[in-house]
């Protein structure tokens, strides 16, 4: 009979709200360089955190240095959770954000990369506070844990459970044998990704507070904006616009394919199936959404003129590209508000919301890959029904995969509309229109942000009742953490001691 180490998942839960106090400090940085009288409140959040953090991280000092798997998903599922309610304190000393149950689902949103928000004028917001919820995204999007992996064997203590856990994608390549030393190229590449794309950003025409709170927003694939208008404030710099959508199509992408780019294997990144597909889902619904654009959208509300001239063909491609890639990498900025486009494209993008990035990206959703095994073992089924006595395996990559994978991916996709249909009843039960209710579900499980109805594009999280926000933010963080990681803790099997 084994006991789950208490202990240990105490200690690490002090070890994350020092760390949370740690990035509050950055954001405390950044209201005393604006001059702002906020930053001593959250350098006050800030010192509680790292202050009951490291207590009890003193207190739990002597436990066993040892995790299980059981302890892993139980540590990725209560840090997110401590996380969210430590994050909510800035928002709570400054009086940012008054009401509890909203700032619980900003830092929740924040922290999953969802990008939903509940705030009304974003511009009147503190600059601590923006750059707090902007780095709520950063931190969320690599995730935590990752970061804790690349630390915890400083203490002594191993991390392989915390990556199966947290990594998201139904496979957690590595980029080197030791999972510590593949936690710290990733934040490499993150942190480098994250800083290319400031520059960018500056010299094409942005302050360096907004082009530092978007590199943090796109990377994480997070989509929160120091704007109202989110990037559609910007529409008349497409520059800005461009470099956006590369860096979305970057965060989209599996880390590891990064990786090979930095070390000159450009091979493995062209033969990869999954790039390729997700490569041809972008290009092809671009294309779709950009001739559509042009052709039926009604200029007043795609801001594109007519006739054709080249500055507005460029117009209708590139806010067809931007917004189906906010969409597929559940990134969620926004150019234009894609629901009043056509019917035609409200529908696809209601299918967008379904795919998601790649595996080993910071974005939600499905994952490409589980697309790819779904499909190719659709196709197989069909061959086994003409040759039931065949042995015919579903292969991806030029492998054959093992039934246990294409199982996972089955299971985890049936829970996934399973969560989707459920979170959407709950809202509606709450008195949310059909539209609305499942755009909000659909939103908040896919990590996206914006969504349909009341909920679209050019509207918030606002007017959800407390419990429609308490109910989102849940399905935030199981969509963010892959359902199983999430809802295994709810299944009576897990807690039995064996």
């Amino acid at each position: 009979m084994t006991k789950l180490n208490y202990k240990i998942i105490v200690f690490i839960m002090g070890l994350l709200l020092v760390f949370n106090g740690g990035f509050m400090s950055l954001s405390a940085i950044v209201s005393a360089i604006y001059g702002e009288s906020e930053g001593l409140q959250i350098l006050a959040a800030a010192g509680v955190a790292i202050s009951l953090g490291g207590v009890v991280m003193y207190f739990t000092r002597d436990h066993v240095k040892e995790l299980s798997k059981k302890e892993g998903y139980l540590i990725v599922t209560l840090g997110w959770l401590i996380m969210a309610f430590a994050g909510t304190m800035p928002y709570a000393f400054t009086g940012a954000i008054s009401n509890y149950t909203d700032a619980f689902f900003e830092t929740m949103s924040g922290f999953t990369t969802t990008g939903a928000s509940i705030m009304n004028d974003i511009e009147i917001m503190p600059k601590g506070i923006l750059f707090w919820r902007s780095l709520t995204h950063w931190i969320g999007g690599m995730g935590i844990i990752v970061l804790a992996v690349a630390i915890l064997p400083l203490l002594g203590i191993g991390g392989m459970q915390l990556f199966a856990a947290e990594a998201p994608g139904p496979s957690n390549d590595k980029l080197h044998p030791r999972i510590t030393d593949t936690a710290k190229r990733l934040w490499l590449i993150y942190v480098g990704f994250t800083g290319l794309e400031t520059v960018l950003l500056k010299i094409a025409g942005m302050g360096w507070f907004d082009a530092v709170n978007h590199a943090l927003s796109t990377l994480s694939t997070g989509g929160f904006s120091t704007k109202n208008a989110s990037t559609a404030f910007w529409n008349d710099n497409p520059a800005i616009q461009w470099i956006i959508v590369i860096f979305m199509f970057i965060a989209g992408t599996n880390f590891v394919l990064s990786y090979f780019a930095f070390k000159g294997r450009f091979s493995k990144i062209l033969k990869d199936t999954e790039f390729k597909w997700y490569a041809s889902f972008v290009f092809g619904f671009s294309i779709i959404g950009g001739v559509l654009i042009y052709l039926q959208a009604d200029p007043a509300v795609s801001s594109i003129n007519h006739p054709m001239v080249l500055g507005e063909f460029e117009s209708a491609f590139r806010h067809s590209t931007f917004q189906v890639l906010a969409v597929i990498t559940t990134t969620g900025f926004v150019t234009a508000d894609y629901t009043m486009w056509t019917p035609f494209l409200t529908i696809m993008f209601f299918g967008l919301f379904f795919i998601g990035g790649s595996a080993g990206s910071t974005s939600g959703g499905v994952k490409v890959m589980r697309h790819i095994i779904l499909i190719r073992n659709g196709i197989m089924e069909f061959k086994r029904t003409l040759h039931p006595n065949a042995i015919l395996p579903v292969r991806y990559n030029g492998r054959a995969l093992q039934s246990g994978i294409v199982f996972n991916v089955l299971g985890f996709f049936i829970l996934y509309m399973l969560s989707f249909i459920i979170g959407a009843t709950v809202l509606a039960a709450l008195g949310l229109d059909f539209e609305t209710a499942i755009g909000g579900a659909l939103s908040s499980l896919g990590n996206v942000g914006p969504a349909f109805g009341n909920l679209s594009p050019v509207d918030n999280f606002a007017g959800l009742p407390p419990l429609g926000k308490w109910w989102c933010s849940f399905l935030m963080l199981i969509g963010r953490l892959e359902l199983f990681t999430v809802l295994i803790l709810l299944t009576p099997f897990f807690w039995r001691n064996r």
